[in-house]
Order: structure tokens, then sequence, then C-alpha cells
């Protein structure tokens, strides 16, 4: 029997990186897809574990032979999620979680429609901006380009099937562990998303 395909988005500061690794680490049927860029790797990476490095010219043949599930690119660099390895994984009975935003899931959703898009929302828009600016590693003009990037984020994934509410970490992280059991995990999360949608 194959795995099951998991895509987690979420707005910046919305905790969605802190659940997926979470998951990850409690379920060794899970894995966490890897995906391939172009940027230059960065001291402490290693290739092949936090992503897969390669030059502009490959990724541009890659996408010409058909082989990303996903691709954009942000901020000058290529990424993308390799179909291969995906269904590699997934013929081998392994369950995939992609964390990526809700562009990427669009396109994963496209080209694989059993996918389940879920995604991870604050308690409201003041708790967000709170959470961006307790970081303390923004400048302002950052905060800002992240806040309108989460609006329309949030407006662009009314139509992911679960919609989970980061309150309360513990709470969210039960609600992923019914996600991935198959189970109905909204939560109110979806009542959430339309005044977010609103709000922001």
């Amino acid at each position: 029997m194959g795995g099951s395909l998991f895509v987690f988005s979420a707005p910046s500061g919305a905790g969605k990186t802190t659940i997926t690794r979470r998951m990850v680490a409690e379920h060794p049927q899970l894995l966490l897809s890897i995906s391939t860029t172009t940027r230059p790797i960065r001291a402490g990476e290693v290739d092949g574990e936090h992503y897969n490095f390669v030059s502009e010219a490959r990724f541009r043949a890659d996408i010409a032979a058909g082989c990303f599930l996903e691709w954009a690119e942000v901020h000058g660099n290529l990424y993308g999620s390799d179909a291969g390895w995906v269904d590699s994984a997934l013929a081998s009975g392994r369950d995939i979680i992609f964390d990526i935003d809700v562009q990427g899931g669009h396109q994963i959703h496209a080209a694989r429609p059993e996918t389940v898009l879920v995604l991870i929302v604050p308690p409201s828009w003041e708790a967000l901006e709170s959470r961006l600016r307790g970081r303390g590693t923004d400048n302002e003009t950052v905060i800002r380009a992240r806040l309108a990037a989460a609006k329309a984020e949030l407006q662009d994934s009314q139509d992911y099937d679960v919609v989970i509410v980061n309150d309360d970490l513990q709470t969210a992280l039960d609600a992923v562990r019914a996600v991935l059991r198959r189970e109905h995990a909204v939560n109110g999360g979806r009542a959430v998303l339309d005044t977010l949608v609103k709000t922001g």
C-alpha cells in the first residue's frame, strides 16, 4: 500500500516549521520533503539533508524534463520538489510532508489530487503581528512585507482541506496528529481563517 502526501502551509510566524519538525520526529514513517534549490549552500548546511543544491542550468533542465511536482522562484533563487523522489518514497509506503507555501501546495495538489492540504493559522491577525515582532530579528520593512505576504497567502488558501489554529502548540499538535490519522481536525479553524482574511 502506498503512502500519503500532506502539504503544510502557513503565513510566516504561525508555527508551521515547529509543527512539521515535531511530526517527523514522532512518526518514523513520515518523511519531510527536501527541496532542490539553486541558492548557495550556507554554513552548517549539508547537501541532501537540508536541500539538494544544484546549478541553475541543471534546475532549468529538470523543469523542462518535468521533474518537479512544484517549483517557484523566490528572491532570485529556484526551489522545487522532485517528483521522482516523492513517487519512490510513496511506493515504499512512506508518508511525505511538504513544508511549503500555498502556491506550491496548489501545484502539488494539481499534480497529485489525493494530497491533503493543511493550513496552520494564528488565532488572530494581532497574534500573528505580535509573533513576528516578538522574534526581534526583522526590521519594520521586513515585518510589513511578511504581513502583506501573509494576507495574500491566507486569501489564496481558502480551498485547503483542513485549517488548524495554532493558539496553543500542544492542541495544534494533537489536531495535526488527528489529520495524519486521516481524521477531521478543523477545531474551528475555518471560521478563524475567514476572520483573518477579512481583518488582515
